[in-house]
């Protein structure tokens, strides 16, 4: 292609089948939500190294973002009676999320207003009150201040308490399909209207009637934006998950933007145009199932049929005895598509019958470690069964040793063979920046775009509240 004829910067796509195309081949009907599209363009520049290696660049990130923006703390069902709670951290920040009455959810900063000890080390559950394991302070499930020990001894803790100024200080708290979100900024707008698009489209899968059948996690060598990119964009696919190029058309993936919220979709049952080759019904299907040359399949492509159409009718039978009648009325790609939305900043709940739900953050206050979390939604059928507990997964163990996760454990595993060589790799790098391409990986450009807003908006923020010297 000749420089004169290469498209607009943003407006290249790849000349493979186009997502919206392989809709119009659906046997059922298609949601308005997918055939909405919403691309963005954040320019073709390098980025700097600095965004995953540099201390003060995390600094930036604890003070303006983690700080302000809305972020998954639990599901409903980790704290199901009065009393119950989870303790929620990220960076230098921690808190008590508890369920303090039976339709109430407060989250509590996890520091006693005596000598600042933390409240709760653990999830728990509290009958009466919230008290403090080093002196004793002790407050009513509602933050309500209710006790200290020799209180003669405080001369001023009665009219404090009096006046309210001896309450548990609060974060905003949010509950949405069912997952339960904090903000310690006490003046941001409503968790919906901050998302602003995408959200509705959940409304369709209903993911507060699911369950937390797995939940799996594992600190990694790198920084949280490397381990949470890694699944921003289909275009590594094909190199780092080969056999999925045989049924997943990883460059065909349709990438939506809105504001703080953001999605792929990348179709299967279509094989990847960056195959030198056409890939035969049979072995799509068998790299799909994941099923030898030697091993039947549990159902054959008829001549003339494709493997997407037959794949979505087999999940459709997989599916009808859970959720019924929904089998029936949901289209092929929501049978069989992967749709990856993010939250911003870290939170990626899939959506239709997929049940993944990511996690990514700071481990702590070290920018060159990260926390990943996996967590599987499966529905249900009579009373919701209790919430795995977390699988931890040590140093030196792989995702394959959380069987829970089936055979998702093989792909993230490939996945986590890249993310600490790439926080290596760019902690020596000699180019100091790294290069994304424009729309494959516009989801990971609009992840630092929406850094850069905060971070921007934050220091300006800052510099306003400077009393001006005359």
């Amino acid at each position: 292609m000749s420089i004169d004829d290469r498209p607009a910067p943003g407006a290249a796509r790849s000349p493979g089948i186009s997502y919206q195309e392989l809709l119009d081949t659906d046997t059922h009907e298609v949601p308005s939500s997918l055939r909405e599209e919403s691309s963005g363009y954040f320019g073709s520049d390098d980025m700097s190294v600095e965004r995953y290696t540099s201390r003060a660049w995390h600094d930036k990130e604890v003070e303006h973002v983690w700080s302000r923006a809305w972020q998954f703390a639990c599901r409903e069902e980790h704290v199901p009676d009065v009393g119950d709670y989870v303790v929620y951290e990220i960076a230098r920040s921690a808190f008590v999320v508890m369920r303090t009455a039976p339709d109430t959810i407060k989250a509590y900063w996890n520091s006693c207003l005596h000598r600042g000890r933390q409240l709760k080390d653990f999830d728990g559950h509290c009958d009466h009150e919230l008290r403090c394991p080093f002196h004793g302070f002790a407050w009513e499930l509602d933050g309500t201040f209710k006790r200290a020990p020799a209180d003669w001894d405080f001369s001023t803790l009665a009219d404090r308490a009096a006046a309210g100024d001896f309450q548990l200080p609060e974060a905003l708290v949010a509950r949405w399909q069912g997952f339960v979100f904090i903000n310690p900024d006490l003046d941001a707008p409503p968790f919906e209207e901050w998302v602003g698009g995408g959200l509705d489209h959940f409304e369709r899968w209903d993911l507060g009637s699911r369950y937390v059948e797995a939940h799996v996690a594992k600190v990694i060598e790198c920084n949280w934006k490397i381990s949470q990119e890694a699944f921003c964009e289909a275009y590594h696919a094909d190199t780092t998950h080969p056999v999925t190029a045989k049924y997943i058309g990883n460059s065909n993936s349709q990438i939506d933007v809105w504001d703080n919220c953001s999605r792929v979709i990348t179709p299967a049952g279509t094989s990847s145009p960056m195959l030198p080759y056409e890939v035969v019904p049979d072995e799509m299907l068998r790299a799909m199932l994941d099923i030898r040359v030697d091993e039947d399949t549990p159902f054959d492509v008829p001549e003339g049929d494709t493997c997407r159409r037959v794949a979505a009718s087999a999940a459709r039978d997989r599916w009808r005895p859970i959720v019924g009648a929904l089998a029936d009325e949901w289209s092929d790609s929501e049978m069989i598509d992967n749709f990856d939305y993010t939250i911003f900043p870290n939170f990626h709940p899939w959506g239709s019958f997929n049940r993944i739900v990511y996690r990514f953050r700071p481990n702590g206050d070290d920018h060159r470690t990260s926390i990943m979390e996996v967590l599987l939604l499966s529905p249900f059928s009579g009373e919701r069964p209790p919430p795995a507990p977390v699988h931890w997964l040590g140093t030196d163990e792989s995702f394959t040793e959380a069987p829970e996760l089936g055979m998702l454990g093989k792909i993230f595993n490939q996945d986590l063979a890249n993310m600490a060589k790439v926080q290596k790799g760019l902690e020596t790098s000699k180019k100091g920046a790294v290069t994304m391409s424009d729309y494959m990986e516009s989801k990971v450009r609009w992840l630092h775009h929406k850094l850069d807003v905060w971070i921007d908006a934050g220091e300006q923020a800052d510099i306003s509240d400077v009393p001006v010297e005359l």
